[in-house]
């Protein structure tokens, strides 16, 4: 099984990073696997396992979650070719076996753009907006400008 995560960017495009170990650790630390220099990502933020033909995600007890599908991931959760994977303001998408052949944004978030409500006025005490509804999210959304990300990104994978 060959499986990727795809980091969806501004503008459509995408970066592609291949799942080689049985066991890779997303995070914030140097010593991850595939290193997210974010602080609104932990520094061992979440562990994906390979396992013949499936994939498992766990949280490794991130401050923000980790969310497939906008489902708040508790314990092992299995991914599946085309399922969505966020971790903190980022989504990827899970490819195995080079499908889906098309990346796009979620459906979910495409639709909410087109419907979005006009703007609440502001609490008094602030939202988590961690925990926000993944339809409100896709990478265009991001407070991060993931261009401007584009040198450390380069770096992200271990040699």
């Amino acid at each position: 099984m060959n499986a990727d995560l795809v980091l969806l960017k501004k503008g459509g495009a995408h970066k592609t990073f291949s799942l080689r170990s049985a066991v890779t650790i997303l995070g914030r630390r140097h010593d991850c696997d595939l290193r997210i220099p974010l602080p609104s990502v932990s520094r061992r933020h979440c562990e994906i396992q390979q396992n013949g033909e499936a994939l498992k995600i766990r949280d490794l007890d991130s401050t923000c979650g980790t969310f497939v599908n906008d489902k708040r991931v508790n314990g092992d959760s299995p991914v599946k070719a085309g399922d969505y994977i966020r971790i903190g303001p980022l989504i990827f998408v899970c490819q195995i076996d080079g499908k889906p052949e098309k990346i796009v944004p979620p459906k979910k978030a495409a639709t909410a753009k087109q419907k979005k409500p006009a703007p609440k006025p502001a609490k008094s005490a602030p939202s988590g907006g961690l925990d926000d509804s993944f339809a409100d999210l896709d990478a265009s959304d991001s407070a991060i400008d993931l261009d401007a990300l584009d040198s450390d990104l380069e770096d992200l994978e271990k040699p």
